[in-house]
């Protein structure tokens, strides 16, 4: 059975609030086999409730609305769903008085507005909300022929969440047949987009049972795969199927198979060497060291660095001749070589990375664009000097510098 959820609340169609509700919807239906095949944003009006509930009751077997359930007049979840439905909708008598003694137990005058909360739609259940006034209501049942179930939930994520774990998921594990859905998602650096899927698209499409989707993202692609079967084996088996031929074909341009970062993965990696690392950044201005940072037990293998943005700080704390600086300019090979082995030294690590570019959006010139990028790897046996070329704004040059220098340091260790 297929879901869809619909998020409700004029302020979800605005910049400053964001639905993160159906994130954790879509992860608890994903672990009893349901597939959410849509996900949609309303705001506060009937005509437009009615509606989108009603397509949504065309096209899924689970329909899920979060919000419009309290007090207000723009709280029009139940009446909308109602008319969708053709239902009538009855003042439960019991809600009423659980609504009174829940507003007196905190010495608080109900207003009259809030007994709308206590209008159910008819041949529904009520889903007791302990954390707030307004409860949920389950409906099963026919609609047009076919087996439906309407799960209304109020807004506020904390009671959402705890609504949903106790009165839900157990409810819904009964009217489901035994699904179960396996995924993996492989993150894979130094080919495009088009170029990833020219090669992995013969292989996947082999795979009829696995729902492949290919996203770009900034120095990186990732595939993620899914797969349903009646088994949670059988599907995990036929995802890791799948999973080992993509490996064979794109070898060490995958650098994680289970959603793992980059930085995690270099630490792994750093860790297993039983390896250190120091940096030294110019036009990254300490990206690469707030990400390998950003990783819980990194005072294991990263030493720290210096961010030396300034060609005085690039000879003073990085070791890098000042005549290198004169002869070839901050942005050069020569210099990038120079920060990796003089932070290497200055740190005593076992690794040294430099990033040196420029990032613009000006400062480029003819023979140094914006986004031209030197990175640098010094290690006891030797320096290696990456140039790179990257297209795009300021923030999108120096996440793909940082990414290009980690990388080396993956595959230094690999």
């Amino acid at each position: 059975m297929n879901a869809e959820i619909i998020a409700i609340g004029s302020e979800l169609l605005t910049p400053y609030r964001q639905d993160t509700n159906s994130l954790y919807l879509t992860e608890k239906l994903n672990q009893l086999g349901v597939e959410v095949i849509f996900k949609t944003i309303v705001g506060d009006s009937l005509a437009q409730l009615t509606q989108a509930a009603s397509v949504a009751l065309s096209r899924a077997g689970i329909v899920i609305l979060m919000g419009g359930l309290g007090p207000t007049e723009d709280d029009l979840t139940r009446q909308a769903v109602a008319s969708a439905l053709g239902l009538e909708i009855r003042r439960d008598p019991a809600l009423v008085t659980w609504l009174e003694q829940r507003f007196a137990s905190r010495g608080w005058k109900m207003a009259a507005n809030n007994l709308q909360q206590a209008d159910v739609i008819a041949g529904a259940t009520v889903l007791p909300n302990a954390n707030g006034s307004a409860p949920g209501q389950w409906i099963s049942g026919k609609y047009q022929g076919q087996e439906k179930i309407v799960i209304l939930l109020p807004g506020p994520p904390h009671e959402l969440k705890a609504l949903f774990e106790e009165h839900c998921i157990e409810r819904l594990r009964a009217k489901l047949p035994e699904q179960y859905i396996a995924t993996r998602e492989l993150k894979i650096t130094g080919i495009g987009e088009s170029q990833c899927d020219a090669r992995v698209a013969p292989i996947y499409k082999l795979f009829s049972d696995i729902q492949t989707t290919i996203l770009a993202g900034a120095g990186e692609i990732q595939l993620h795969l899914r797969c349903r079967a009646g088994s949670l084996d059988h599907a995990q088996k036929r995802v890791d199927e799948l999973v080992e031929k993509l490996e064979d074909e794109l070898g060490d341009l995958v650098f994680s198979d289970n959603g793992d970062s980059m930085e995690q993965i270099v630490g792994y990696y750093l860790q297993m060497r039983n390896a250190t690392l120091a940096v030294a950044e110019s036009c990254t201005g300490g990206l690469i060291g707030q990400r390998i940072t950003s990783v819980s037990g990194s005072s294991r293998y990263f030493v720290g660095g210096a961010i030396v943005y300034s060609n005085g700080l690039k000879t003073e704390l990085a070791n890098v001749p000042a005549e290198f600086i004169e002869k070839h300019g901050a942005v050069s090979r020569q210099v990038a070589a120079a920060m990796a082995e003089g932070i290497r030294y200055r740190c005593d690590a076992t690794l040294g990375l430099a990033v040196t570019g420029v990032a613009g959006p000006t400062g480029g010139t003819e023979d140094k664009p914006v986004g031209l990028v030197f990175h640098a790897l010094a290690s006891e046996t030797g320096t290696e000097v990456v140039e790179k070329r990257y297209a795009g704004d300021r923030k999108r040059i120096r996440w793909f510098a940082s990414q290009q220098a980690m990388d080396m340091v993956r595959r230094k260790l690999m």
